[in-house]
């Protein structure tokens, strides 16, 4: 592992505003059910706006969303003392009530809001362990929010060195090694129903990346037929034609449901794609041979109540969670080994963040010196044209400015004795390497 850091000097942007905060505040599959996470989901259509919305707070300065199957989380640079004012915009903006939502929420700050983007991002904290399909959901969250300038210095910084480390995890770490993923599990569950899947028909609802995987993985397991239906027809025909498949609308799937028995569904849709009544008549048509269905999106595609019925074998994305498990154990010493990485670059980032308040400070001290610098100059300058000779007026020049830029200085550090303040005395000595002058001055 390397400890190069990644950043480099920058210009203080926050120098005025010390008391900014980064903050990551959301939900997932492991706090939340998934009749709550959908209530909560950003879809593509309203993101833009809620960005905007987010940023409008008065004390949010930048604002990231990430909404996908497993999660809702913003991660934002906010004033200090803002996460209240931020929990309460996320149940607002859905029109819930923030008792509701609350006790389902989890927030991290600073450091642990860095620590949490990056495991996050390197499929730690997915609910299949190390898939790879949230770091391309990150990058597109980041720059959805860079394309509605809902992103600045401070969040610019933090999703690049995000997206550095997500790949040095998938390349130092065996993390990503076994094709384990949502659609693989649900794939999997098929496999496990269905013995040979030669002999059966899959739809397919959405044209997605999770649904562009499930058709890839039904392919290579012989599946015998796939019918990809997508409100963009075009799209679901580029998906279908890769896998001799063929492409319909979503207003078509009532008419080629009875020749499904495999359903998986993952669509951006706010509201249900598949109703009971739907499937009642498709089953009907099928003289009731079972349907194995697995919704896979958050908001679900599929209504509930079709679960209800005796011949539909319904999996909604938490129900995978048993089939993932048993693929997850061959990455736990992977797992060990990035929660290392991701601990070192965290602290890295920390101390970049540090340096801002540093930065800012030697600003200052610069602009100052130089101010002085001027002040002085002009007046030895004038001595010269009055005709002082150059080397009094070096002397001049050198004693004056020596004096002003220690004036200050040295006023703190006889106020410190004076008041017994070995630390700021101590801190001196550290900065100036007075004990390292007065040993090279007697060697």
């Amino acid at each position: 592992m390397s400890s190069k850091s990644p950043f480099q000097a920058v210009t203080y942007e926050y120098h005025h505003n010390i008391n900014m905060k980064l903050l990551a505040l959301g939900l997932n599959h492991k706090t939340a059910p998934v009749d709550i996470r959908e209530r909560l989901a950003f879809g593509p259509d309203i993101i833009a706006g809620a960005l905007r919305d987010l940023t409008n707070c008065n004390a949010v300065c930048e604002g990231v969303i990430l909404s996908t199957c497993n999660r809702t989380e913003l991660y934002c640079a906010v004033q200090d003392g803002a996460e209240a004012e931020v929990r309460r915009w996320l149940s607002g903006f859905h029109g819930l009530e923030h008792e509701r939502v609350d006790p389902f929420l989890y927030a991290h700050a600073d450091r642990d809001a860095v620590t949490h983007l990056l495991r996050v991002s390197s499929g730690l904290d997915s609910l299949v362990l190390g898939e790879p399909q949230i770091l391309g959901q990150v990058k597109t969250a980041y720059q959805t929010a860079t394309d509605c300038t809902a992103t600045g210095k401070l969040l610019g910084r933090l999703f690049q060195h995000t997206f550095s480390v997500a790949k040095t995890v998938r390349t130092e770490t065996a993390i990503g090694s076994s094709p384990v993923s949502v659609a693989f599990a649900a794939v999997n569950l098929a496999r496990q129903i269905f013995s040979d899947l030669s002999q059966q028909t899959a739809l397919l609802i959405g044209a997605g990346e999770t649904i562009e995987l499930a058709a890839r993985h039904l392919h290579h397991n012989g599946i015998g037929r796939i019918i990809v239906a997508n409100r963009t027809v075009e799209r679901a025909h580029d998906l279908a034609a890769q896998f001799d498949g063929f492409a319909i609308s979503l207003t078509e799937i009532a008419n080629h449901l009875p020749e499904a028995d495999i359903v998986i569904a993952s669509t951006a849709s706010p509201l249900p794609v598949l109703g009971k009544g739907t499937v009642e008549r498709a089953l009907k048509k099928r003289k009731h041979r079972p349907i194995f269905m697995v919704d896979i999106a958050v908001p679900r595609d599929i209504e509930p109540e079709v679960g209800d019925l005796s011949d539909v074998y319904l999996y909604t994305i938490d129900d995978l969670q048993t089939v993932i498990d048993e693929s997850l154990r061959s990455r736990q010493a992977a797992a060990e080994q990035a929660e290392e990485i991701i601990d070192f670059h965290s602290g890295e980032f920390m101390a970049w963040l540090r340096s801002l308040d540093a930065a800012g400070l030697i600003q200052d001290y610069r602009q100052r010196a130089e101010e002085l610098r001027d002040e002085v100059l002009s007046r030895a300058r004038r001595q010269l044209d009055a005709g002082k000779p150059p080397a009094e007026v070096l002397n001049f020049l050198a004693h004056t400015l020596t004096n002003k830029l220690l004036h200050a200085p040295s006023s703190r550090l006889r106020q410190a004795a004076r008041d017994g303040d070995a630390g700021i005395l101590e801190a001196a000595n550290e900065l100036f390497q007075l004990d390292q002058t007065r040993l090279n001055a007697n060697p």
